[in-house]
């Protein structure tokens, strides 16, 4: 793991990430987007193609996510939530944050090309520095990456992330000693519709995942399997309620959405300590607990 000299007021490290299953030592969120809570708020959740929420539910079930994080150990950075930008409580996909520090990406969605510069402006603030940035034609989401383990990222090439971002992404992790592997994302219902690589994985400890076969693409099964990565598969039914949706907080301790309660259960006969949280609003914007989450340090 990386040695940082610097700790938060909890005594741990301000940045550093290698695992998406280690111990989640310090994360930010952001709130959502309430204002008044008038139809001009609800407008721009209907723009950035969110089912209608329940404004005053999605944020009280946002603070239970938070106290469910605290009470699991994890510091937990709060963000203001910012005019404009209803996907910005999915913290997770504008920044990629590894050993060094945060990577702004630049979202194909064209409503959330702002997001990047305002996390990394509040995730400075923070003192994570930036140690990179995609350019030109380059658009990559953070939801189609994630750690296979601590010296390799999994990439999905998607309607979201294009060849020019691996490219890029590809040389800048490469600068922490961190290689890619690429995998391609299935077209499904086509470009309108975010499906992600976290989409149909996510990580729960070092050998144990939980993948929604039908669309995981056959090259990262093989990939876990040569890692001795086992997976639990989610049904047809709890992937639409983003099963598939899974935060690990420490190996094997992961947070979910209630509602998922068969993937929760095939959870709990591996072993795995489940919290789950009401997630019925945060559902409405196709985003779960790791959408929600941008890991600072890990380990």
């Amino acid at each position: 793991w990386p040695v940082k000299v610097e700790t938060s007021a909890m005594g741990n490290a301000v940045y550093g990430v290698r695992s998406s299953v280690a111990k989640l030592n310090r994360v930010a969120v952001r709130a959502p987007l309430i204002g008044d809570s008038g139809q001009g708020i609800l407008d721009q959740y209907e723009a950035a193609h969110w089912q209608t929420p329940d404004l005053a539910l999605l944020a009280s079930q946002h603070a239970a996510f938070v106290d469910t994080l605290r009470s699991l150990g994890s510091e937990v950075v709060e963000f203001a939530a910012v005019e404009g930008q209803p996907d910005g409580v999915f913290v997770y996909d504008p920044v990629f944050i590894g050993p060094s520090g945060s990577i702004k990406l630049t979202c194909a969605k064209a409503a959330r090309r702002g997001e990047a510069a305002q996390l990394i402006a509040d995730l400075e603030s923070a003192g994570v520095p930036t140690i990179g940035e995609l350019v030109g034609e380059a658009t990559a989401d953070a939801g189609d990456m994630f750690w296979l383990d601590e010296s390799t990222v999994a990439i999905g090439r998607s309607y979201r992330t294009n060849e020019a971002a691996v490219d890029q992404l590809r040389g800048i992790l490469a600068s922490d000693g961190v290689g890619v592997e690429v995998f391609d994302v299935p077209h499904d219902l086509g470009p309108e519709y975010c499906l992600h690589l976290m989409s149909v994985i996510s990580p729960i400890s070092e050998s144990l995942a939980v993948v929604y076969e039908k669309l995981a693409p056959v090259s990262m099964l093989r990939s876990l399997s040569r890692r001795g990565i086992e997976w639990v598969n989610v049904d047809d039914e709890e992937y639409i309620t983003l099963g598939t949706n899974i935060l690990a907080v420490a190996p094997g301790v992961v947070v979910m959405g209630e509602r998922n309660k068969r993937t929760a259960d095939a959870l709990r006969d591996k072993g795995v300590e489940v919290h789950t949280f009401a997630s019925s609003e945060s559902d409405k914007g196709e985003g779960g607990p790791t959408c929600m989450t941008r890991p600072i340090s890990r380990g």
